[in-house]
C-alpha cells in the first residue's frame, strides 16, 4: 500500500522537471545568440590598421609595425569604416586605444570673460608736480650754503642758503627812502620789487620794522622734501634763471611704465596695476593708470604710461627698478580656448578639432587677444566645440595631407596642374640616417611651389649615392613631388667637383695641362639651367686615354641651355678651369631632331683647332 503510494507521488514530479527543462532550453534558444554568431561578429568588429606612422614625423609610413628612424615604435592609424563623424577632406580616424597612448586631451570652446595682463618693468621718479626747482632773481654771491648734498632732507621754511646782491641791497633802500617820504605810491611800488626779487616776507617785515638793510639774504625751502640737485658751493656767483637747486616731495611718486604699440588699446586711464620690486620680495601695491602719453616712441614702438603711487613710509626710491603688471578689463563675449591648444606657424594659425569617436580634423582659425592661459578665437571655431590641447602637432600633421587650407604656403588644389612635379634647388645638408636613406637638408626659396626657405626632412631615393655626402655640405639637390603628395629627394649635384667620377680625369696633372679642352658627344641626364648646370653621359676621350663617364658640367658665361631637353644628344666642348668641367660649346646632333646651331654662345665661338 505505501509502495503504490510513492509512485504515485513520484511521477507528477518527473513529470514537472521533465515540462521545465524543455521551456528553459527554449527561452535560452531563443534569447542568446549562437556561438558562432558571436565569434563571427566579434571578428566582423576587428579593425585592421591602415598604416603605421613614426610618432614625430608623419610622412615616414608602414606597412608594419617597427621601428621609427628615432628609435620610437611606430603607432597604427586605423579607419573605423565611416563609423565616426565625417567632415569633409581632412578628417582622420584614430583608434581610441591610439588615442589614449598619444595622451590626447581636449577642452571646449567657451564664451568667458578674458583676463588680459600685460607684464612689463618701469623705474620709480619723483612726482613732477611736487618738483620745485629753485631759481635766484639776482645776481650775488653764495655766502653761507645750509645744505650740502644731494639727498638731504628739507622741512619747509627751512634755511638753504644765504646770498649778498648789490641789487637787493640797492632795492631795500629804496624802500626806506619810500618810507622816511611817508608815499603810500613810492611805499607799494618799493615794496612790490622786494617782493618780485624774492625777498622772504620775514625779511621785508623785519626791515619796515628796524629801518636796517641787510647785506646778506637767507632764502628758505619752499616745502617738505629731499634735494634732489645741487648746483651750488659757498662763494659760488650765480644769475638770474640759473638752477641752484631742486626739492622733491616723496609723498608720493611716479612710475613710468612702457607698453608695446599692439596693447596700447587695452590700456585706459584708471586701469588697475600691480607693482612688486626686487628689493622688497613678497610684497605687492596696488595702484591704477594715472596717465597715458599721447606720442609713441619710434625706437622701440612703445607707448609710456604713467603710475602713481602713495611713498608715505619712503619705500620707493627713484630710479628704482619695478616689475608692473598691468590688468586690463575682461571682455564677456570673447570665445576662449587654451593657448596650448593653438598651432601658430608663420602664415596661418590652426586648432585640431574633436569630432568625436576618434575622429579629428585640422581647421584655420583667426586669434585676437591673449591672456596667460587663453586666447580669444574671431574666426574659425563656435561655441561649444571641443579642440585638442594635447598631441595635437601629430594630428595637425595628418589632417593637413588631406585638409582644405594652404601647408607651408603651398597650396596643392591651385597649383597641382601648373606647378612643375620637381625642382633643383641649393641646400645644404644639416644631418644625415644613410642607413634609412633620409637627411635634413636646409634649402633656399622654392618659387616654383611657393616654399620659403627652411629645413626639412626629406627620404631620398635609390639612385641618391650617400657615400659622397657629409654634414654641412653644400649642394644642388633635385626635389620631387609624388603621386602621394610625398616630396623626394631624387637627385644631387656636388657642384664642387670633387667626386671620384669627375676627378678620374685630372688625375694626370701632365697629359691634362698639355690638352685643357676636349670635344665630345654625350646624352643630357639632367640639367639645372638657373644656375648653368647639366649632367651628362659622355663618350670616351682618346687623346686623354679615357673611358666614357656621366659627369657633372658647369656652362661658361655666354653658354646657352634654353632649348636644351633632358634625353637630347649633344657634341659639346670643355674645358678644364680649376678642377672644374666648363662647357663653353654646345650644339645638338643631327638625328636628334634639332637643326645645328641651335645652341650658340652669344659671343664669337672659341677657336678650338688644338684640339
Amino acid at each position: 500500500m505505501s509502495t503504490n503510494t510513492s509512485g504515485k507521488n513520484i511521477k507528477p514530479i518527473i513529470m514537472g522537471m521533465i515540462i521545465g527543462g524543455i521551456l528553459t532550453f527554449g527561452a535560452y534558444t531563443v534569447l542568446i545568440p549562437s556561438g558562432n554568431e558571436q565569434g563571427t561578429s566579434a571578428v566582423s568588429e576587428e579593425k585592421k590598421p591602415l598604416y603605421w606612422v613614426a610618432p614625430m614625423d608623419a610622412n615616414y609610413k608602414r606597412d608594419k609595425p617597427g621601428k621609427s628612424p628615432m628609435g620610437m615604435d611606430l603607432i597604427a592609424v586605423y579607419d573605423d569604416g565611416g563609423k565616426g563623424p565625417d567632415e569633409g577632406e581632412g578628417t582622420i580616424r584614430i583608434s581610441p586605444d591610439v588615442v589614449n597612448n598619444l595622451g590626447v586631451r581636449t577642452s571646449t570652446a567657451t564664451y568667458k570673460s578674458l583676463h588680459t595682463e600685460i607684464n612689463t618693468v618701469g623705474y620709480v621718479t619723483y612726482d613732477e608736480d611736487r618738483l620745485v626747482h629753485i631759481h635766484p632773481r639776482v645776481e650775488g654771491w653764495i655766502e653761507k650754503l645750509h645744505v650740502t648734498a644731494i639727498g638731504d632732507p628739507v622741512k619747509k621754511g627751512q634755511p638753504l642758503y644765504e646770498i649778498y646782491s648789490p641789487e637787493l641791497v640797492n632795492a631795500q633802500e629804496e624802500f626806506l627812502l619810500a618810507l622816511d617820504r611817508n608815499n603810500n605810491r613810492l611805499i607799494s611800488a618799493a615794496k612790490n620789487r622786494l617782493s618780485a626779487l624774492q625777498l622772504p616776507k620775514l625779511a621785508i617785515a623785519e626791515l619796515q620794522k628796524t629801518k636796517k638793510v641787510q647785506q646778506r639774504i637767507t632764502f628758505y625751502a619752499p616745502q617738505n622734501g629731499v634735494v634732489e640737485n645741487l648746483k651750488i658751493r659757498e662763494g659760488f656767483f650765480v644769475k638770474p634763471g640759473s638752477t641752484v637747486m631742486s626739492i622733491g616731495d616723496l609723498s608720493e611718486v611716479w612710475l613710468e611704465a612702457e607698453v608695446f604699440e599692439r596693447q596700447a588699446g587695452q590700456v585706459d586711464t584708471g586701469t588697475p596695476v600691480t607693482m612688486t620690486l626686487d628689493y622688497l620680495p613678497g610684497k605687492q601695491w596696488k595702484g591704477k593708470v594715472d596717465y597715458i602719453y599721447p606720442t609713441l616712441d619710434a625706437k622701440t614702438r612703445t607707448v609710456k604710461v604713467r603710475l602713481r603711487f602713495r611713498n608715505e613710509d619712503g619705500e620707493f626710491k627713484p630710479n628704482m627698478f619695478a616689475q608692473i603688471a598691468i590688468h586690463t578689463t575682461g571682455d564677456e563675449s570673447a570665445l576662449l580656448i587654451p593657448k596650448e591648444a593653438l598651432i601658430r606657424t608663420g602664415n596661418q594659425d590652426r586648432v585640431v578639432l574633436a569630432l568625436g569617436e576618434g575622429s579629428f580634423k585640422s581647421v584655420a582659425v583667426k586669434v585676437g587677444r591673449y591672456d596667460s592661459e587663453s586666447v580669444e578665437i574671431l574666426e574659425g571655431l563656435s561655441d561649444g566645440e571641443k579642440v585638442v590641447s594635447s598631441a595635437q602637432f601629430l594630428l595637425d600633421s595628418e589632417s593637413s595631407k588631406s585638409s582644405d587650407f594652404k601647408r607651408m604656403n603651398h597650396d596643392d588644389s591651385e597649383s597641382d596642374e601648373i606647378s612643375p612635379s620637381s625642382v633643383w634647388v641649393p641646400a645644404k645638408i644639416q644631418s644625415l640616417m644613410a642607413d634609412h636613406k633620409m637627411l635634413t637638408l636646409t634649402h633656399e626659396e622654392i618659387p616654383e611651389w611657393d616654399w620659403p626657405e627652411m629645413t626639412m626632412d626629406f627620404i631620398a631615393t635609390d639612385s641618391v649615392d650617400f657615400s659622397q655626402l657629409t654634414e654641412g655640405l653644400s649642394l644642388h639637390v633635385e626635389v620631387t613631388k609624388t603621386a602621394s603628395g610625398d616630396y623626394q629627394v631624387s637627385n644631387i649635384h656636388v657642384p664642387d667637383g670633387n667626386s671620384k667620377s669627375e676627378m678620374d680625369m685630372t688625375q694626370d696633372t701632365e697629359e691634362v695641362s698639355e690638352t685643357s679642352s676636349a670635344t665630345v658627344t654625350g646624352t643630357i641626364n639632367s640639367l639645372m639651367i638657373d644656375h648653368g648646370m647639366i649632367n651628362i653621359s659622355r663618350s670616351a676621350i682618346e687623346k686623354w686615354n679615357r673611358p666614357a663617364a656621366t659627369v657633372d658640367f658647369i656652362t661658361a658665361e655666354g653658354v646657352r641651355l634654353s632649348g636644351v631637353s633632358k634625353g637630347m644628344e649633344v657634341e659639346f666642348t670643355f674645358e678644364i678651369r680649376d678642377g672644374n668641367f666648363v662647357i663653353v660649346d654646345i650644339s645638338p646632333l643631327i638625328d636628334s631632331g634639332l637643326s645645328e646651331g641651335t645652341f650658340n654662345k652669344e659671343e664669337p665661338t672659341v677657336d678650338h683647332s688644338n684640339h
